[in-house]
């Protein structure tokens, strides 16, 4: 097996929306294994490693077969980034070239997802790749107050004023797919490098578990296909 690549699953234990979040079930299965399911299907991943504070995450993860770390408290706060999670992480695999971030929020994301976002980052020879989801333009016709109280566009001074058709596409993150160039990541710690590309993902497949509704629906979603 080459070093390549290497997936990073974060699943800390706390969270508040839903507790023990990662572990709640979902098609009667962990949050968590859906995720860990598509990363070792995906052909593009050499290692794959999880991250967490919790005993009983980081159990089960190895029961799958898969890399732990023991995250300290410090880097498992609900304020702490990714970028402070991945920097720890490659503190211990210091060898790979690229490294992609699985959250298990995203259950929808399948392996198909993770290798053909992958081939586009190749293929683009970008620096990092954001998964997206294409979002209602009319945001580009905002305003934001300037310090002094003053209205501007919230992109430039002339979207607020286009016609909705001739504004640009907008995306937001979905946040199933982060992939960086591990080098080049070092250099910044940030997710939006110089050539970021994005690998568009639909609704459904972008559907990120933050609350009991959204496992609901996402529970009512797989029961009924």
């Amino acid at each position: 097996m080459s070093n390549k690549t290497l997936a990073l699953i974060p699943a800390r234990a706390g969270s508040k929306g839903i507790k023990n979040k990662n572990l709640a079930l979902l098609a009667n299965k962990p949050l968590v294994y859906h995720t860990i399911k598509a990363a070792k299907e995906a052909t593009c991943i050499d290692k794959i490693v999880l991250s967490s504070d919790g005993d009983e995450i980081l159990t089960y993860a190895k029961s799958q077969g898969i890399d732990i770390i023991k995250r300290p408290k410090e880097l498992s706060l609900d304020n702490t980034t990714s970028d402070k999670v991945i920097l720890h992480t490659l503190e211990m695999y210091k060898t790979y070239e690229n490294i992609i971030l699985l959250q298990p929020t995203s259950p929808f994301r399948t392996s198909k997802h993770i290798d053909e976002s992958f081939y586009h980052f190749i293929q683009k020879n970008a620096n990092a790749l954001i998964s997206v989801c294409k979002c209602d333009n009319k945001i580009l016709k905002a305003f934001i107050s300037d310090e002094k109280g003053n209205l501007k566009g919230i992109s430039n001074d002339d979207y607020p004023f286009y016609p909705r058709q001739e504004l640009p596409n907008t995306y937001m993150s979905n946040g199933a797919i982060y992939i960086l160039k591990v080098k080049e990541f070092l250099k910044k710690s940030n997710f939006l490098l110089k050539n970021t590309t994005y690998f568009e993902m639909d609704e459904v497949s972008s559907l990120d578990i933050d609350t009991l509704e959204d496992l609901k629906k996402a529970n009512e979603l797989l029961c009924s296909n």
